[in-house]
């Protein structure tokens, strides 16, 4: 994770241990032993946790990248400009393209066009063979993966504008811009399309529900407010993707909450408990699972939201967002370890070495199991039974 500033051309790109503790980050102090990762311990396995396939995506990795499913088939990208479809199945790669320039954010897809962002804000769109059809222009930087359906191709920029492209043609179809503080987190994000609403958090602590077809914002509320008299205590981004179940829409911010609205009565606030997350949460039908700054992982009920465990084997393991898989959640570590935890308690079930260091992008729970996308430009299928 780091934090960018839009009112500098300069980002300032820290560590994510610094960005937990701010008053902690010194090129001149000593490590402080409450910030160090948390060792890995032996426990009795729970569950056999193995590498099904791997494949290269490219060089490279970041939070502006996560696979995409689609049937069986799965699309994924890399910062060097490969984009890549992947059969889920046996990890054949079906084919396999390159951009003009180096990427940023990728990948969007629904199957028929797939899309990814370079490095100056361009949009760029491929058919379902791997064929470049179009190119827009962003209205800036864009770091979080574009989103695809609905007749659209939807990114967020980093001046917090989102637009919309038609996905046939790129033409602009709309856009939509709210104030943004002066610094903002660079970490895991996505927005997600429901039932012709594309759904997107923001800078500001908001989750905001947006028609996919006309532009017209449908609704917005506050996930947190920021609070703190200094620009770095008042950053409160929405992070991770968006959650929906059923009728609630959830969402985490950082230095804020985590909240719950009921759609189906107009966005009610449903509950909101004080939380601090730096790449997201995910959930079932029961809970919501989450980790917080010092990565440390909660399990919510997602009905009222009271506490049902704790988990803090892996503190300061910079951990991943999380993905549900059978039969537990799964979560990325700074050493290039996929942990699985039981659902039910938090206890620790089993784990792998992946490799290719941290892992930023969110992992992705598959019918055939996990996808992870690893810090150096690979993408692999994990087992779990």
């Amino acid at each position: 994770m780091c934090i960018r500033s839009v009112r500098r051309i300069a980002h300032l790109v820290l560590l994510a241990s610094c960005a937990v503790v701010l008053a902690g980050c010194s090129l001149f102090s000593s490590p402080d032993p409450r910030f160090e990762p948390a060792p890995l311990t032996t426990y009795p396995a729970g569950a056999t946790v193995s590498k099904i396939w791997s494949v290269s995506l490219g060089s490279g990795g970041g939070y502006g990248f996560a696979p995409v499913v689609v049937g069986d088939a799965v699309y994924a990208a890399a910062p060097s400009g490969k984009v890549s479809k992947i059969d889920l199945s046996s990890g054949r790669v079906d084919w396999q393209t390159a951009t003009k320039k180096g990427l940023t954010a990728g990948v969007g897809s629904d199957g028929t066009v797939t899309a990814v962002a370079e490095v100056d804000g361009t949009v760029v769109a491929f058919d379902g063979n791997g064929h470049e059809t179009w190119r827009a222009r962003a209205s800036s930087e864009v770091n979080i993966p574009p989103t695809v359906g609905e007749g659209v191709v939807a990114v967020r920029s980093s001046d917090y504008r989102i637009q919309a492209f038609d996905e046939a043609t790129g033409k602009p179809l709309w856009d939509v811009q709210r104030p943004g503080p002066a610094l903002a987190l660079k970490t895991n994000m996505q927005m997600i399309l429901v039932q012709g609403l594309l759904i997107s958090g923001l800078p500001n602590g908001h989750l905001i529900a947006i028609n996919a077809h006309t532009g017209s914002v449908q609704w917005e509320g506050p996930v947190s407010i920021s609070e703190g008299a200094t620009d770095l205590e008042r950053i409160s981004d929405v992070v991770g993707t968006p959650q929906v179940q059923g009728s609630a829409l959830c969402g985490v911010t950082y230095q804020g909450h985590i909240s719950c609205f009921d759609v189906a009565q107009g966005g009610r606030l449903m509950w909101s408990q004080a939380f601090s997350s730096t790449t997201g949460m995910t959930s079932d039908a029961q809970q919501l699972y989450v980790s917080d700054q010092r990565s440390v992982v909660y399990a919510f009920n997602l009905a009222d939201g009271h506490q049902v465990w704790k988990q803090d084997a892996l503190r300061n393991r910079r951990l991943s967002a999380p993905a549900v898989v059978h039969p537990g959640v799964a979560v990325g570590d700074l050493d290039g370890y996929v942990h699985i935890l039981s659902r039910a308690d938090g206890h620790l079930l089993g784990r792998i070495q992946v490799g290719g260091g941290a892992i930023l992008s969110p992992l992705l729970a598959t019918d055939r199991g996990i996808l992870v996308q690893t810090g150096n430009g690979d993408l692999d299928l994990v087992g779990v039974n």
